[in-house]
C-alpha cells in the first residue's frame, strides 16, 4: 500500500501574477540594490518561485544617479564591451560609466546578476531605470519597496 506524497508546484507561465514594484535608490550602493532588484526580477521573493518560469515582478528605479560607488570601484572596476571585430574591445572604468549614464550602469550590473539565457533577457525587459525621480509609469500604479539590504537614510 502507497502512501500520498506531497506534489511539488510548479508555476505555469499563465498562472503567474506580476506587480509593480517602485525603488528610490537614492544614497543606496550600487551592488547590493542590484542584488536585490535581480532577486525581484527572477521572482525568488515568491513562494511559486519556479527557476525555469519567469515569476518575477515589474521593477521601476528612479534616482540611479544619486547610487553610490563604494571603495575604489568608480577607478578600479572596468566594463568591457566588444563590437565582435578583431581589435574591437572597449573599456571604460565604471566611474566613467557612471557619470555619463548611470541608469546603463545600473542596468549593466543588473544584467550580470541574471540568468544568461533568453528567460533572463525577458526579466530585463521588467527592469526600469531613471536617472531622476519622475517616471513615466503613474499608469500602473507601482508599489515602493524598501529592499532588504537597502541602507538606511
Amino acid at each position: 500500500m502507497r502512501t500520498q506524497q506531497n506534489k511539488t508546484y510548479s508555476a505555469k507561465p499563465g498562472e503567474v501574477e506580476n506587480r509593480w514594484l517602485l525603488i528610490d535608490a537614492k544614497g543606496q550602493a550600487v551592488g547590493r540594490l542590484a542584488a536585490d532588484v535581480a532577486a525581484l526580477l527572477r521572482g525568488k521573493h515568491k513562494t511559486d518561485f519556479t527557476p525555469h518560469v519567469d515569476t518575477g515582478d515589474h521593477v521601476v528605479v528612479t534616482n540611479a544617479a544619486h547610487l553610490v560607488l563604494t571603495g575604489n570601484k568608480a577607478d578600479r572596476t572596468m566594463r568591457h564591451r566588444h563590437s565582435g571585430y578583431p581589435g574591437g574591445l572597449k573599456s571604460e572604468p565604471y566611474g566613467a560609466l557612471f557619470q555619463s549614464d548611470p541608469a546603463r550602469a545600473f542596468r549593466a550590473a543588473v544584467r550580470g546578476m541574471l540568468p544568461h539565457t533568453s528567460l533572463g533577457r525577458k526579466m530585463l525587459r521588467k527592469l526600469k531605470v531613471y536617472a531622476e525621480a519622475d517616471h513615466p509609469h503613474q499608469a500602473q500604479q507601482p508599489v515602493p519597496y524598501e529592499p532588504p539590504h537597502a541602507t538606511k537614510k
